[in-house]
Parts: C-alpha cells; structure tokens; sequence
C-alpha cells in the first residue's frame, strides 16, 4: 500500500513540476519572440502581424526538441527512485 501511495504522489509531485517548468519555458520564448519581432519592426503597431510572428514562433518551439527534454522529469525521477529501491532491497 505504500507502494502504491509513494507512485500516486509521485506522479502527482512530478506532473505539477511538469506543469510549471513547461508554462514558464514557453512564456520566456513568448516574451523573446515578442522582443525580437519588436526590435525588428521599431515604431509598428501591427498586432495581427506581431501575433503571427509570435504564433509561428511557438509553433516551431513546440517541434523542437526543448520542450521534449522537459519530459525528463518523469524520467529521472523515476530512475533514480527505481535505482534506490533496488540497492536498499539487494542488500
């Protein structure tokens, strides 16, 4: 039952990292897409072309390989857990 209880909250602890880590990614790339269309077109209100400038952007960071690299606080996690356990129970 602690097992069970210890992957439950895990899992939990871990999507909420997740969650945060992935929110904060994507707004700093927002606010950088946002500053470089803004030192590229100086004195322009355009905000329709500054949104797709902006929109494009982020389309090409979500095909990048960042934001599958956050996926690792899943996995690390999990890892080094697993590793634990084995050493404690092996001796």
């Amino acid at each position: 039952m602690g097992f069970i209880r210890l992957v439950l909250f895990g899992f939990l602890a871990m999507s909420v990292v997740y969650l945060s880590i992935s929110v904060y990614s994507r707004s700093v790339r927002r606010e950088k897409l946002e500053d470089a269309w803004a030192e590229e077109n100086v004195g322009s209100d355009d905000m329709a072309a500054r949104d797709a400038y902006v929109a494009k952007g982020i389309k090409a960071y979500n095909a990048s390989f960042r934001p599958k690299l956050i996926g690792l606080v899943y996995i690390i996690p999990t890892v080094i857990v697993m590793t634990i356990v084995y050493i404690t129970n092996s001796n």
